[in-house]
């Protein structure tokens, strides 16, 4: 049970429902398009702010997401960010690790001094950031776990049925805040979870992510195809216990749900899940090597965890940044 609401000091007067929140969500993209147009689809104020190329799409077709839980073709709100003119109260952040420069500068003028930004990025590295740009009250946790991709025409591919969103504050409990942005994204399609212990929830999700990448980057193959082999599943595990030491070492060892979501993850032979960091790696692109393993072998060096196999995937795919800037 979630303990009583806290106050906090850039909470926003007047949390009784006379209000409406305005939302802003960075890009249109794979999550941000399906967790903003869920948003959008249940009548909640929000506005995309994109790239001039992505709102042309948008203003031609709306924004387009196709769901087995049900698709979206809906017209939406759209400001590139030199039109920002005031603040938002929040501000969902949802770019890739590469891009977090550019993202953060664009949604700095919509921070205004009560707003709050949620970042939905992988990893932990990127809450340094934007505390340092905004301020550790203005920043929360947050991690979510939907499959989907942006198709070459500009339409979110929603796989599967989940799909959740988990958010909190950085020092854990509850605040009035939270508690009003959860009642405003709990309208959407989607599972909204207010965490009390959102940090420990975000070292669950880093922990697994870097697993899956580890073992499919290398293999450049998904969970199916490495259990079929004889050493499949050892190696995933091998992987799976490095970083999940450096969680250790790091105050934050994985959670009993967490260990049971990873032995279903990890042992299902039917599995066609992988990694988007091997499908970035496989088309050429630019990758979250450094914001994933990078950072969580860095923090495996500082603390003296031994992880061959995650040094092993790092280099492999700095070495794929090498190649590629040689293009």
């Amino acid at each position: 049970m979630l303990a009583p609401a806290r106050a906090n000091p850039y909470d926003r007067l007047g949390l009784d429902g006379g209000w409406m929140m305005r939302i802003l969500v960075l890009g249109a993209g794979a999550i941000g398009g399906y967790v903003g147009g869920r948003l959008a689809e249940a009548g909640v104020d929000v506005t995309f702010l994109v790239r001039p190329k992505r709102r042309e799409v948008l203003e031609r077709q709306g924004l387009i997401v196709k769901s087995e839980v049900g698709d979206i073709a809906r017209p939406v709100k759209t400001v590139l960010a030199e039109e920002i003119a005031a603040p938002y109260d929040l501000v969902i952040l949802t770019a890739k690790s590469y891009d977090l420069g550019a993202a953060i500068d664009a949604i700095a003028p919509a921070m205004g001094p009560k707003s709050v930004v949620l970042p939905l990025l992988n990893g932990l590295l990127h809450l340094d950031k934007l505390i340092e740009r905004f301020g550790r009250e203005r920043v929360l946790g947050g991690a979510c776990y939907i499959g989907s991709t942006l198709s070459p025409e500009g339409s979110v591919l929603h796989k599967g049925t989940l799909a959740v969103v988990t958010f909190g504050e950085l020092d854990g409990g509850a605040s009035t805040r939270t508690l009003a942005i959860a009642s405003e994204l709990q309208k959407g399609k989607f599972k909204t979870v207010r965490s009390e212990h959102i940090l420990r929830d975000m070292w669950d999700k880093f922990v697994l992510l870097a697993t899956l990448a580890v073992v499919t980057t290398v293999t450049r193959a998904n969970v199916g195809e490495i259990l079929a082999t004889a050493v499949g599943a050892r190696t995933i595990q091998v992987a799976l216990a490095e970083c999940a030491a450096v969680a250790a070492a790091s105050a934050s060892p994985l959670t009993p749900d967490s260990e049971t979501r990873a032995r279903q993850m990890f042992s299902d032979r039917t599995s066609t899940f992988t990694a988007s960091m091997r499908n970035d790696m496989e088309a050429g692109g630019p990758t979250e090597a450094d914001h994933i393993l990078g950072d969580m072998e860095r923090r495996a060096d500082a603390l003296g965890v031994a992880t061959p196999m995650l040094l092993l995937a790092l280099c492999n795919l700095q070495l794929h940044e090498l190649r590629r800037a040689k293009r």
